[in-house]
Protein backbone atom coordinates (compact mmCIF):
# COMPACT_ATOMS: atom_id res chain seq x y z
CA UNK A 1 0.00 0.00 0.00
CA UNK A 2 1.04 3.35 -1.36
CA UNK A 3 1.75 6.11 1.23
CA UNK A 4 -1.29 8.00 -0.10
CA UNK A 5 -3.20 5.21 0.15
CA UNK A 6 -2.44 5.01 3.51
CA UNK A 7 -3.81 8.12 4.26
CA UNK A 8 -6.60 7.94 1.80
CA UNK A 9 -7.71 4.70 4.13
CA UNK A 10 -7.21 6.52 7.33
CA UNK A 11 -9.50 9.36 5.63
CA UNK A 12 -12.04 7.17 5.39
CA UNK A 13 -12.07 5.65 8.68
CA UNK A 14 -11.96 8.97 10.41
CA UNK A 15 -15.01 9.73 8.35
CA UNK A 16 -16.82 6.64 9.48
CA UNK A 17 -15.99 7.93 12.98
CA UNK A 18 -17.42 11.43 12.29
CA UNK A 19 -20.77 10.61 10.79
CA UNK A 20 -21.78 9.93 14.13
CA UNK A 21 -19.56 12.22 16.29
CA UNK A 22 -21.91 14.52 18.40
CA UNK A 23 -22.18 18.37 16.95
CA UNK A 24 -21.26 19.72 20.51
CA UNK A 25 -16.95 17.68 19.89
CA UNK A 26 -17.41 18.99 15.87
CA UNK A 27 -17.79 22.77 17.22
CA UNK A 28 -15.33 22.35 20.05
CA UNK A 29 -12.56 21.11 17.65
CA UNK A 30 -13.20 24.15 16.00
CA UNK A 31 -13.18 26.68 18.41
CA UNK A 32 -9.53 25.01 18.77
CA UNK A 33 -8.38 25.24 15.75
CA UNK A 34 -9.44 28.25 15.35
CA UNK A 35 -7.77 29.31 18.54
CA UNK A 36 -4.58 28.01 17.17
CA UNK A 37 -4.82 29.77 14.27
CA UNK A 38 -4.32 32.85 15.78
CA UNK A 39 -1.92 31.34 18.77
CA UNK A 40 0.34 30.14 15.63
CA UNK A 41 0.68 33.52 13.54
CA UNK A 42 3.85 33.66 13.41
CA UNK A 43 4.97 30.38 12.38
CA UNK A 44 2.20 30.03 9.37
CA UNK A 45 3.25 33.50 7.77
CA UNK A 46 6.58 32.50 8.27
CA UNK A 47 5.96 29.87 6.23
CA UNK A 48 3.75 31.96 3.74
CA UNK A 49 6.81 34.00 3.55
CA UNK A 50 8.92 31.74 1.81
CA UNK A 51 6.16 30.89 -0.81
CA UNK A 52 5.43 34.30 -1.67
CA UNK A 53 9.06 34.46 -2.11
CA UNK A 54 9.39 32.27 -4.51
CA UNK A 55 6.58 32.61 -6.18
CA UNK A 56 8.03 36.00 -6.89
CA UNK A 57 11.25 35.06 -8.08
CA UNK A 58 9.71 32.66 -10.27
CA UNK A 59 7.71 35.35 -11.98
CA UNK A 60 4.14 33.34 -11.42
CA UNK A 61 1.68 35.48 -12.53
CA UNK A 62 0.44 38.20 -10.46
CA UNK A 63 -3.16 37.35 -9.65
CA UNK A 64 -1.49 33.74 -8.46
CA UNK A 65 0.82 35.44 -6.29
CA UNK A 66 -2.01 37.61 -4.85
CA UNK A 67 -4.14 35.16 -3.90
CA UNK A 68 -1.00 33.22 -2.38
CA UNK A 69 -0.46 35.91 0.23
CA UNK A 70 -1.15 35.76 3.85
CA UNK A 71 -1.14 38.29 6.67
CA UNK A 72 -2.32 38.54 9.91
CA UNK A 73 -5.24 40.44 9.09
CA UNK A 74 -5.90 37.43 7.02
CA UNK A 75 -5.04 34.78 9.20
CA UNK A 76 -7.74 36.99 11.61
CA UNK A 77 -10.24 36.68 8.82
CA UNK A 78 -9.53 33.04 8.43
CA UNK A 79 -9.78 32.30 12.55
CA UNK A 80 -12.87 33.89 12.40
CA UNK A 81 -14.33 32.34 9.22
CA UNK A 82 -13.84 28.95 11.19
CA UNK A 83 -15.81 30.21 13.97
CA UNK A 84 -18.10 31.44 12.04
CA UNK A 85 -18.69 27.60 10.76
CA UNK A 86 -18.92 26.25 14.09
CA UNK A 87 -21.64 28.78 14.91
CA UNK A 88 -23.92 27.57 11.98
CA UNK A 89 -26.53 24.49 12.70
CA UNK A 90 -25.33 20.98 12.22
CA UNK A 91 -26.44 19.94 8.34
CA UNK A 92 -26.04 16.01 9.26
CA UNK A 93 -28.42 13.82 11.05
CA UNK A 94 -31.67 15.99 10.55
CA UNK A 95 -34.46 14.62 9.93
CA UNK A 96 -36.27 15.71 6.65
CA UNK A 97 -39.16 13.87 6.44
CA UNK A 98 -41.37 10.97 8.53
CA UNK A 99 -44.09 8.99 6.25
CA UNK A 100 -45.94 6.50 8.28
CA UNK A 101 -45.88 3.57 5.08
CA UNK A 102 -48.89 1.75 7.90
CA UNK A 103 -49.08 0.88 11.10
CA UNK A 104 -45.86 0.17 13.05
CA UNK A 105 -43.58 0.85 9.34
CA UNK A 106 -42.47 4.00 9.69
CA UNK A 107 -39.58 5.82 7.22
CA UNK A 108 -37.79 8.71 7.90
CA UNK A 109 -35.30 10.61 6.07
CA UNK A 110 -32.27 11.80 7.13
CA UNK A 111 -29.52 14.00 5.99
CA UNK A 112 -26.23 12.37 6.35
CA UNK A 113 -22.15 13.15 5.21
CA UNK A 114 -20.73 12.14 1.94
CA UNK A 115 -17.85 10.56 3.53
CA UNK A 116 -14.37 11.48 2.07
CA UNK A 117 -13.86 14.98 0.24
CA UNK A 118 -11.09 15.30 -2.13
CA UNK A 119 -9.77 19.28 -2.66
CA UNK A 120 -7.18 20.02 -5.43
CA UNK A 121 -6.71 23.80 -5.04
CA UNK A 122 -4.01 25.97 -6.31
CA UNK A 123 -2.74 29.26 -4.73
CA UNK A 124 -5.24 29.77 -2.20
CA UNK A 125 -3.84 28.48 1.19
CA UNK A 126 -6.92 30.31 2.70
CA UNK A 127 -8.91 27.47 1.15
CA UNK A 128 -7.26 24.98 3.53
CA UNK A 129 -8.92 26.26 6.48
CA UNK A 130 -12.52 27.11 4.72
CA UNK A 131 -12.43 23.87 3.46
CA UNK A 132 -11.44 22.18 6.77
CA UNK A 133 -13.62 23.50 8.83
CA UNK A 134 -16.93 22.95 6.47
CA UNK A 135 -15.82 18.92 6.08
CA UNK A 136 -15.27 18.45 9.76
CA UNK A 137 -18.73 20.63 10.66
CA UNK A 138 -21.02 18.62 7.85
CA UNK A 139 -19.25 15.53 9.16
CA UNK A 140 -16.31 14.43 6.65
CA UNK A 141 -13.02 13.94 5.99
CA UNK A 142 -11.07 15.77 3.43
CA UNK A 143 -7.78 15.24 1.65
CA UNK A 144 -6.67 18.36 0.48
CA UNK A 145 -3.70 18.96 -2.36
CA UNK A 146 -2.85 21.67 -2.79
CA UNK A 147 -0.47 23.49 -5.36
CA UNK A 148 3.39 23.76 -5.31
CA UNK A 149 3.09 27.48 -4.70
CA UNK A 150 1.40 26.98 -1.63
CA UNK A 151 2.96 24.19 0.11
CA UNK A 152 4.72 25.56 2.41
CA UNK A 153 1.47 27.64 3.42
CA UNK A 154 -0.89 24.27 3.29
CA UNK A 155 1.52 22.02 5.14
CA UNK A 156 1.92 24.93 8.36
CA UNK A 157 -1.85 25.16 7.91
CA UNK A 158 -2.57 21.58 8.70
CA UNK A 159 0.07 21.11 11.30
CA UNK A 160 -1.97 23.56 13.10
CA UNK A 161 -5.07 22.11 12.63
CA UNK A 162 -3.49 18.28 13.56
CA UNK A 163 -2.58 19.97 16.69
CA UNK A 164 -5.82 21.32 17.82
CA UNK A 165 -7.79 18.47 16.62
CA UNK A 166 -5.16 15.88 19.42
CA UNK A 167 -6.96 17.36 22.10
CA UNK A 168 -10.09 16.07 20.81
CA UNK A 169 -11.26 11.90 21.75
CA UNK A 170 -13.75 12.21 19.24
CA UNK A 171 -12.60 14.15 15.96
CA UNK A 172 -9.85 12.14 14.61
CA UNK A 173 -6.81 13.85 13.71
CA UNK A 174 -6.53 12.09 10.22
CA UNK A 175 -9.94 14.12 9.36
CA UNK A 176 -7.73 16.71 7.61
CA UNK A 177 -5.47 15.15 5.79
CA UNK A 178 -2.60 16.76 3.12
CA UNK A 179 -1.07 15.36 0.01
CA UNK A 180 1.62 16.87 -1.73
CA UNK A 181 3.58 16.46 -5.65
CA UNK A 182 1.57 16.44 -8.65
CA UNK A 183 1.97 12.41 -9.31
CA UNK A 184 -0.15 12.37 -5.95
CA UNK A 185 -3.33 14.20 -8.02
CA UNK A 186 -3.45 11.62 -10.60
CA UNK A 187 -2.81 8.75 -8.14
CA UNK A 188 -5.87 10.72 -5.82
CA UNK A 189 -8.01 10.35 -8.56
CA UNK A 190 -8.23 6.81 -9.08
CA UNK A 191 -9.43 6.22 -5.41
CA UNK A 192 -12.54 5.78 -5.77
CA UNK A 193 -12.87 3.23 -3.22
CA UNK A 194 -12.30 5.73 -0.53
CA UNK A 195 -13.01 9.10 -2.34
CA UNK A 196 -16.90 9.89 -2.34
CA UNK A 197 -16.38 13.71 -4.06
CA UNK A 198 -13.19 15.46 -5.63
CA UNK A 199 -13.64 19.77 -5.52
CA UNK A 200 -10.92 20.96 -7.84
CA UNK A 201 -10.52 24.89 -6.81
CA UNK A 202 -8.61 26.53 -9.13
CA UNK A 203 -8.56 27.48 -13.09
CA UNK A 204 -9.67 25.85 -15.88
CA UNK A 205 -7.05 23.78 -17.38
CA UNK A 206 -7.42 22.19 -13.22
CA UNK A 207 -11.06 21.25 -13.66
CA UNK A 208 -10.69 20.31 -16.86
CA UNK A 209 -8.33 18.39 -16.50
CA UNK A 210 -9.75 16.73 -13.14
CA UNK A 211 -13.25 16.28 -14.80
CA UNK A 212 -11.40 13.92 -17.36
CA UNK A 213 -9.24 11.87 -15.09
CA UNK A 214 -11.50 10.43 -12.34
CA UNK A 215 -14.74 8.32 -11.98
CA UNK A 216 -15.25 10.21 -8.91
CA UNK A 217 -18.21 12.56 -8.83
CA UNK A 218 -16.56 16.03 -9.30
CA UNK A 219 -18.11 19.19 -8.38
CA UNK A 220 -16.82 22.50 -9.36
CA UNK A 221 -16.69 25.24 -12.24
CA UNK A 222 -14.50 24.97 -15.15
CA UNK A 223 -14.50 29.19 -15.83
CA UNK A 224 -15.86 32.28 -14.37
CA UNK A 225 -17.15 34.33 -17.17
CA UNK A 226 -19.08 36.51 -15.39
CA UNK A 227 -21.25 39.29 -17.26
CA UNK A 228 -22.84 42.86 -15.51
CA UNK A 229 -25.43 43.83 -17.77
CA UNK A 230 -26.30 47.58 -17.45
CA UNK A 231 -30.10 47.96 -18.81
CA UNK A 232 -31.92 51.06 -20.28
CA UNK A 233 -33.70 52.05 -17.55
CA UNK A 234 -30.24 51.79 -15.31
CA UNK A 235 -29.09 54.42 -12.80
CA UNK A 236 -25.73 55.75 -13.90
CA UNK A 237 -24.59 56.30 -10.82
CA UNK A 238 -25.28 52.51 -9.75
CA UNK A 239 -24.20 51.05 -13.21
CA UNK A 240 -20.67 52.77 -12.33
CA UNK A 241 -20.34 51.71 -8.75
CA UNK A 242 -21.68 47.79 -9.55
CA UNK A 243 -19.51 47.68 -12.63
CA UNK A 244 -16.22 49.27 -11.02
CA UNK A 245 -16.55 46.99 -7.83
CA UNK A 246 -17.49 43.77 -10.17
CA UNK A 247 -14.64 44.02 -12.34
CA UNK A 248 -11.98 45.23 -10.00
CA UNK A 249 -12.97 45.12 -5.86
CA UNK A 250 -10.68 41.66 -6.36
CA UNK A 251 -10.13 40.95 -10.29
CA UNK A 252 -8.55 37.95 -9.87
CA UNK A 253 -11.76 36.33 -8.16
CA UNK A 254 -14.01 33.72 -10.02
CA UNK A 255 -16.97 36.41 -9.77
CA UNK A 256 -15.27 39.28 -10.72
CA UNK A 257 -16.72 40.13 -14.34
CA UNK A 258 -15.66 39.97 -17.43
CA UNK A 259 -18.11 40.82 -19.28
CA UNK A 260 -19.62 44.28 -19.74
CA UNK A 261 -23.00 44.65 -21.71
CA UNK A 262 -24.68 48.30 -22.11
CA UNK A 263 -28.14 48.68 -24.15
CA UNK A 264 -27.55 51.06 -26.52
CA UNK A 265 -30.27 53.90 -24.96
CA UNK A 266 -28.46 53.69 -21.85
CA UNK A 267 -25.27 54.58 -23.79
CA UNK A 268 -25.84 57.97 -24.58
CA UNK A 269 -26.59 58.72 -20.65
CA UNK A 270 -23.49 57.00 -19.27
CA UNK A 271 -21.06 55.09 -21.22
CA UNK A 272 -18.65 57.67 -21.44
CA UNK A 273 -18.15 57.92 -17.57
CA UNK A 274 -18.66 54.55 -16.87
CA UNK A 275 -15.63 53.66 -19.39
CA UNK A 276 -13.66 56.78 -18.54
CA UNK A 277 -13.67 55.46 -14.68
CA UNK A 278 -12.73 51.71 -15.54
CA UNK A 279 -9.48 53.38 -17.61
CA UNK A 280 -8.70 55.90 -14.63
CA UNK A 281 -8.27 52.65 -12.42
CA UNK A 282 -6.18 50.87 -14.60
CA UNK A 283 -8.39 48.61 -16.62
CA UNK A 284 -7.94 47.38 -20.14
CA UNK A 285 -10.64 47.53 -22.19
CA UNK A 286 -11.51 45.37 -25.35
CA UNK A 287 -14.97 46.48 -26.92
CA UNK A 288 -17.47 46.26 -30.66
CA UNK A 289 -16.68 48.22 -32.93
CA UNK A 290 -20.31 49.95 -31.89
CA UNK A 291 -18.75 50.82 -28.35
CA UNK A 292 -15.66 52.24 -29.57
CA UNK A 293 -17.41 54.72 -32.42
CA UNK A 294 -19.89 56.33 -29.47
CA UNK A 295 -16.77 56.71 -27.19
CA UNK A 296 -13.49 57.73 -29.94
CA UNK A 297 -11.67 59.42 -26.84
CA UNK A 298 -11.44 56.37 -24.77
CA UNK A 299 -8.57 54.01 -25.58
CA UNK A 300 -9.55 50.28 -26.50
CA UNK A 301 -8.51 47.54 -27.75
CA UNK A 302 -11.00 46.04 -30.80
CA UNK A 303 -12.73 42.86 -29.27
CA UNK A 304 -12.91 39.61 -30.86
CA UNK A 305 -14.84 36.86 -30.51
CA UNK A 306 -12.45 35.14 -28.01
CA UNK A 307 -12.61 38.06 -25.98
CA UNK A 308 -16.78 36.84 -24.83
CA UNK A 309 -15.39 33.45 -23.86
CA UNK A 310 -12.49 34.72 -21.88
CA UNK A 311 -11.85 34.83 -18.32
CA UNK A 312 -8.91 37.28 -17.99
CA UNK A 313 -8.49 36.91 -14.22
CA UNK A 314 -6.96 40.31 -13.97
CA UNK A 315 -7.81 44.07 -15.00
CA UNK A 316 -9.22 43.71 -18.41
CA UNK A 317 -12.83 43.55 -19.25
CA UNK A 318 -14.90 43.15 -22.97
CA UNK A 319 -17.78 45.24 -23.41
CA UNK A 320 -20.08 45.08 -25.72
CA UNK A 321 -23.27 46.99 -26.68
CA UNK A 322 -26.82 45.71 -26.82
CA UNK A 323 -29.97 46.37 -28.68
CA UNK A 324 -32.77 44.91 -25.82
CA UNK A 325 -32.63 42.93 -23.06
CA UNK A 326 -33.20 39.84 -24.77
CA UNK A 327 -30.23 40.17 -26.89
CA UNK A 328 -28.57 40.50 -23.29
CA UNK A 329 -29.96 37.26 -22.03
CA UNK A 330 -29.20 35.46 -25.53
CA UNK A 331 -25.15 36.76 -25.25
CA UNK A 332 -24.83 35.65 -21.23
CA UNK A 333 -26.44 32.12 -22.19
CA UNK A 334 -23.88 31.84 -25.07
CA UNK A 335 -20.80 33.09 -23.80
CA UNK A 336 -21.37 32.83 -20.30
CA UNK A 337 -20.00 29.48 -17.91
CA UNK A 338 -23.34 29.55 -15.88
CA UNK A 339 -21.48 31.15 -12.63
CA UNK A 340 -23.04 34.60 -11.61
CA UNK A 341 -24.73 37.56 -13.95
CA UNK A 342 -26.12 40.83 -12.90
CA UNK A 343 -28.22 43.65 -14.37
CA UNK A 344 -28.46 46.91 -13.58
CA UNK A 345 -32.01 48.10 -14.00
CA UNK A 346 -34.70 50.13 -12.09
CA UNK A 347 -37.23 48.24 -14.62
CA UNK A 348 -38.61 45.28 -11.89
CA UNK A 349 -40.18 43.50 -14.89
CA UNK A 350 -37.00 43.37 -16.82
CA UNK A 351 -34.78 42.52 -14.16
CA UNK A 352 -37.09 39.51 -13.17
CA UNK A 353 -36.91 38.37 -16.44
CA UNK A 354 -33.54 38.78 -16.53
CA UNK A 355 -32.90 36.86 -12.93
CA UNK A 356 -35.29 33.96 -14.68
CA UNK A 357 -33.75 33.84 -18.24
CA UNK A 358 -30.25 33.81 -17.33
CA UNK A 359 -29.01 29.96 -16.69
CA UNK A 360 -26.55 30.54 -13.95
CA UNK A 361 -26.10 29.77 -10.32
CA UNK A 362 -26.44 32.87 -8.99
CA UNK A 363 -27.83 35.88 -10.70
CA UNK A 364 -28.18 39.39 -9.51
CA UNK A 365 -30.29 42.44 -9.50
CA UNK A 366 -28.43 46.02 -8.58
CA UNK A 367 -25.33 43.90 -7.03
CA UNK A 368 -21.49 43.51 -7.60
CA UNK A 369 -21.13 39.91 -9.12
CA UNK A 370 -18.75 39.77 -6.17
CA UNK A 371 -21.73 39.19 -3.64
CA UNK A 372 -20.61 34.93 -5.09
CA UNK A 373 -19.61 34.04 -1.86
CA UNK A 374 -20.32 31.27 0.54
CA UNK A 375 -19.48 33.66 3.69
CA UNK A 376 -21.57 36.37 2.15
CA UNK A 377 -24.24 34.40 1.51
CA UNK A 378 -24.03 33.19 5.18
CA UNK A 379 -22.89 29.87 4.76
CA UNK A 380 -19.51 30.81 6.88
CA UNK A 381 -17.57 29.60 4.08
CA UNK A 382 -17.51 27.31 1.12
CA UNK A 383 -15.71 24.34 -0.47
CA UNK A 384 -16.14 25.78 -4.06
CA UNK A 385 -18.61 27.56 -6.39
CA UNK A 386 -20.40 24.62 -8.66
CA UNK A 387 -21.74 25.51 -11.97
CA UNK A 388 -23.24 21.99 -12.07
CA UNK A 389 -26.89 21.52 -11.89
CA UNK A 390 -27.00 18.35 -9.45
CA UNK A 391 -26.83 17.79 -6.11
CA UNK A 392 -25.34 21.59 -5.37
CA UNK A 393 -24.97 24.52 -6.99
CA UNK A 394 -23.39 27.86 -6.86
CA UNK A 395 -21.31 28.89 -4.00
CA UNK A 396 -21.05 25.39 -1.73
CA UNK A 397 -21.37 25.42 2.25
CA UNK A 398 -22.58 22.59 4.39
CA UNK A 399 -25.96 22.18 2.91
CA UNK A 400 -23.76 20.63 -0.37
CA UNK A 401 -21.95 18.59 1.59
CA UNK A 402 -24.37 15.92 3.07
CA UNK A 403 -26.68 13.86 1.10
CA UNK A 404 -29.67 11.64 2.61
CA UNK A 405 -30.40 8.07 3.70
CA UNK A 406 -33.78 6.46 4.71
CA UNK A 407 -34.24 4.75 8.01
CA UNK A 408 -36.98 2.34 8.27
CA UNK A 409 -38.56 1.23 11.22
CA UNK A 410 -40.95 -1.56 11.41
CA UNK A 411 -42.20 -4.06 13.72
CA UNK A 412 -42.01 -7.17 11.96
CA UNK A 413 -43.69 -6.53 8.40
CA UNK A 414 -42.66 -8.52 5.35
CA UNK A 415 -43.29 -7.47 2.04
CA UNK A 416 -45.74 -10.67 0.77
CA UNK A 417 -48.23 -8.70 3.35
CA UNK A 418 -48.46 -6.05 0.89
CA UNK A 419 -48.32 -8.28 -2.33
CA UNK A 420 -51.43 -10.47 -4.45
CA UNK A 421 -54.64 -10.36 -4.43
CA UNK A 422 -55.49 -9.86 -1.05
CA UNK A 423 -52.87 -7.52 -0.82
CA UNK A 424 -52.78 -5.03 2.77
CA UNK A 425 -52.98 -1.07 1.42
CA UNK A 426 -50.20 1.44 2.31
CA UNK A 427 -51.28 4.33 4.31
CA UNK A 428 -48.32 6.94 2.96
CA UNK A 429 -49.30 9.10 5.65
CA UNK A 430 -46.82 12.25 5.97
CA UNK A 431 -46.11 12.83 9.73
CA UNK A 432 -45.25 16.05 11.72
CA UNK A 433 -40.96 16.55 11.53
CA UNK A 434 -40.10 16.50 15.17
Amino acid sequence: MTPLEKIARAAKAASRRLAVAPTAAKDKALLAIASALELKASEILAANAEDVAEATSLKLARPLVDRLKLDRAKLREMAEGVRAVAALPDPSGRVLARTLLDDGLELVRVSCPLGVLAVVFESRPDAVTQIGALALKSGNAVVLKGGREASRSASALVRVIHEALACSTEIPVESVSLVGGREDVDRLLLLDDCIDLVIPRGGNALVRYVQEHTRIPVLGHAEGICHVYVDAAADPEKAIAIVHDSKLQYPAACNAAETLLVHRDAAPRLLDRLLETLRTAGVELRACDRTRALAPTIAMKAATDDDWRTEHGGPTLSVKLVDSLDDAIEHVNRYGSGHTDAIVTEDAAAAERFLDSVDSASVFHNASTRFADGFRYGFGAEVGISTSKLHARGPVGLEGLVSTKYKLYGTGQIVATYSGEHARPFKHAKREIH
